[in-house]
């Protein structure tokens, strides 16, 4: 998204704050993960290099806790308007045009995250009834689908209020 007529990224109404309270807390979240994460791959390096004694499953967790962060990290930063901006084109656009663009973008986000939903949550039942299991640690794959679902859902309601900021700010301008 560009950005537009406002160029403060703080909401000014109560939605808009409640919102920022909670995707502040699913980026707090994530940011946890991410430290684990960083620790374990310490750890893991540590016991490879001076014990030869890796952690088992490691690149494991990784890779789930690296969805988890992304999951996380996605609806805070929508919201802050610092996900993709694309300026190239629009940075001399009239504030009106950069704000049609952005709800016509945000539109499309929207629906993007409610297909993604929708797809995940069939992946998920799917992976719950095959049982699928992570290669080393045998861990149940589909458990991790319920986190990243809700935080596609937070990210769907914050691109909705995304998409109603924006067509206000086009009939603003």
């Amino acid at each position: 998204m560009s950005e537009s007529g406002n160029s403060d990224s703080r909401p000014t109404d109560s939605m808009g704050r409640v919102l920022l309270k909670v995707t502040r807390l699913f980026a707090l979240a994530g940011g946890l993960v991410l430290c684990a994460m960083a620790l374990l791959t310490t750890v893991s390096v540590i016991g490879r290099r001076f014990f030869n004694t890796p952690v088992t499953g490691d690149f494991e967790l990784i890779a789930i806790g690296t969805g988890v962060c992304v999951f996380a990290f996605l609806p805070y930063c929508h919201l802050k308007r610092e996900n993709v901006l694309v300026d190239f084109f629009m940075s001399g656009a009239p504030d009106r045009v950069k704000s049609l663009f952005d709800a016509i973008g945000n539109l499309t986000y929207t629906l993007i995250i409610a297909i993604m939903i929708w797809r995940m949550s069939l992946g998920g039942i799917d992976l719950y009834k095959v049982d699928e299991m992570t290669l080393i640690l045998e861990f149940s794959r589909w458990w991790t689908f319920p986190a990243a679902i809700l935080c596609l859902v937070l990210l769907l309601i914050v691109c909705a209020y995304t998409f109603a900021r924006s067509v206000r700010e086009v009939r603003r301008s």
